[in-house]
């Protein structure tokens, strides 16, 4: 182990890096306004730094956002926007902890890393519980990230727990219902923020102690929004929002952007991809330009940009696929699948009661219209105006006078799309697939193997519900490529039963194509919306389709939730699926549970 050191030598005048992070919560602090939060520390650092307004995490949940954040380039372009998957990290390309280290920077990573990518050799020089500053060479700078667990989703569920903030005080936003169980999971989430803080003010303590604080850049910040239901797992502001709070010392004045201020706030927008560019130009060290982010601090930062852009694909055991983009007042959210709920079965998420209450009302009749939307299909496209409705409840997407705005907004995230190579557009088995020989990245930069343009030009009309012609639908099912044929079975679901009985012939067509997963979305509307004989025939297929030791993970995933979308099932059929084996082959440990977990909740449901 190096020797402890206390001060920076004067022949490296290069910054130390450290970032405090935490998991789960959103601006909920006291720098940011919130008069219900305690978090001295964190407002002691922002009182001598800088916070940001309009900041994202890109995807709200962990593994998907810290995979943009530790490689400086969107997930969904590595094929890495699915929660809790693996895919192999571009060629050529390295972790910007790795770009460091060639640089002589110790990096430790205290503890938490959750990438949805390989790694390719070491990235941390020490990525453990012991990671600190203090175990680095003399004189040798640093970049060091502490992570507070204590502010996670799993927290506002701990009981018994005391509660310090008092839930009558808690503001309860417009979407949730007004319950005690809600207001008791806010305040003890508010607890876990505070937590939170105070394990940031203990490494604030300790960088004093060792005489670092004048000669180090702090980051504070959390991995996506809170934890709480309709925030964590959606890509709207509420989901993606964190707080950022950054310091830089007088000695490093030189690196401060131009609306810096001590005490201040800057509304420039920024994301989890800009932080591995910005970090590297903080250490004299010139980003590479395959980074998709833009550097924000340091000598060469990039000009302000004017958007910023989320994304949600799989969680866990639900699918689903959310693009959205922001210009700091506006939220453009784009459904490419709003024939699922928001509210999904997702089992984590509801282990918290407030999860279960609001269902619960929700099944009941006994929410506003505001409340139950989280239950319902959702729009294809959502406008909201955060400086007017900040919980985002007002969908201004068919208004007239924003008309300019949501075609602003829209071509921005489709540009991005068509940018950086969205691999989303593909079933997640697709991903993998096609990309034997190569990674995820390198495969969709070939056109031939994934023709995007002809791809989003189906998504995007098979997503809209407007329009009674399903010819074009029709035609996709045509296609060559199996993503287009995939996007051609989406629209009949999206369109509803209607137009699953005038498409019916190319749907039933559709059940014998060579991609299970165009089988496996045309047996699914067909199953939801068809006559006796077809509806059967469908259900053999999907029952078929998810044994996991006869198909890989993928289809099983996808065909068991096609199975429950279907709604009641004859007998036969449940008695096929309680023989489902739970465990099959898997690429990565990452998938083992979710089939299981599929199977538990058709059993779950059925019993009802």
């Amino acid at each position: 182990m190096a020797a402890h050191v206390g001060v920076v030598a004067a022949d490296d005048p290069r910054p130390n890096v450290l970032w405090l992070t935490s998991e789960d919560h959103g601006p909920h602090l006291g720098c940011y306004g919130d008069k219900f939060a305690t978090t001295p520390n964190v407002d002691a650092l922002a009182a001598k730094g800088m916070i940001y307004r309009h900041a994202w995490s890109n995807a709200p949940v962990c593994a998907p956002a810290r995979t943009t954040l530790i490689s400086g380039m969107y997930a969904p372009s590595t094929g890495a926007e699915h929660m809790r998957s693996m895919v192999a990290f571009p060629t050529g390309k390295q972790m910007f902890p790795q770009l460091l280290r060639l640089y002589n920077y110790y990096c430790t990573n205290n503890s938490k890393e959750d990438y949805n990518v390989t790694s390719l050799g070491q990235v941390w020089g020490d990525s453990s519980n012991r990671g600190h500053w203090r175990n680095r060479a003399p004189g040798q700078p640093f970049f060091a990230v502490f992570n507070s667990t204590k502010s996670h989703e799993s927290q506002i569920r701990t009981r018994p727990h005391a509660l310090v903030h008092d839930p009558a005080d808690v503001r309860v936003p417009a979407y949730h219902p007004d319950t005690p169980e809600v207001r008791h999971d806010w305040a003890q989430y508010y607890d876990g923020v505070s937590a939170a803080d105070a394990d940031a003010g203990k490494r604030l303590r300790e960088l004093k102690e060792d005489g670092l604080a004048d000669s180090t850049i702090i980051f504070y910040f959390a991995d996506h929004g809170s934890g709480m239901p309709r925030s964590k797992r959606s890509a709207c502001n509420s989901g993606l929002q964190m707080p950022l709070v950054v310091y830089i010392p007088e000695k490093f004045r030189a690196l401060r952007p131009a609306d810096y201020q001590a005490g201040g706030a800057t509304d420039r927008l920024v994301s989890f991809v800009d932080f591995a560019p910005t970090v590297l130009d903080l250490a004299g060290i010139e980003p590479p330009a395959w980074m998709q982010g833009h550097a924000f601090l340091g000598p060469h930062a990039a000009p302000p940009q004017p958007y910023v852009y989320g994304f949600r694909g799989r969680m866990d055991e639900r699918y689903d696929m959310m693009r959205s983009a922001t210009d700091g007042r506006f939220v453009y959210v784009r459904n490419y699948m709003p024939h699922k709920p928001p509210g999904q079965h997702v089992s984590y998420m509801f282990q918290t009661p407030t999860t279960t209450v609001w269902h619960r009302l929700f099944e009941e009749g006994k929410l506003a219209a505001a409340q139950e939307a989280f239950w319902k299909k959702k729009p294809a496209e959502e406008l909201y105006d955060l400086a007017n409705d900040p919980d985002e409840i007002k969908n201004l997407a068919g208004d007239p006078a924003h008309q300019e705005i949501l075609v602003r907004l829209r071509r921005a995230q489709q540009d991005l799309a068509l940018r950086i190579r969205d691999l989303g557009f593909l079933p997640e088995g697709e991903i993998h697939s096609r990309s034997a020989g190569t990674t995820p990245y390198g495969m969709g930069h070939y056109r031939s193997k994934y023709p995007l343009d002809r791809i989003l030009e189906a998504a995007e009309l098979a997503s809209r519900s407007d329009g009674d012609s399903v010819s074009p639908l029709v035609e996709y099912l045509r296609d060559e490529d199996s993503a287009v044929r995939y996007w051609g079975a989406i629209g009949f679901l999206v369109r509803g039963e209607t137009a699953v009985q005038a498409g019916q012939k190319a749907l039933v067509a559709a059940l014998d194509d060579s991609s299970p997963y165009v089988q496996i979305v045309a047996a699914e509307a067909l199953g939801r919306y068809s006559a006796e004989v077809e509806r059967e025939r469908a259900l053999a297929l999907l029952a078929k389709l998810s044994n996991c030791q006869e198909n890989n993970v993928f289809v099983a995933i996808a065909a068991l939730n096609a199975i429950e979308a279907a709604g009641k099932l004859p007998a036969a059929m449940i008695d096929v699926l309680k023989r489902l084996p739970a465990k099959g082959p898997v690429p990565d440990s990452r998938y083992a549970e979710y089939v299981g977990r599929l199977i538990g909740d058709l059993g779950a449901w059925h019993e009802r």
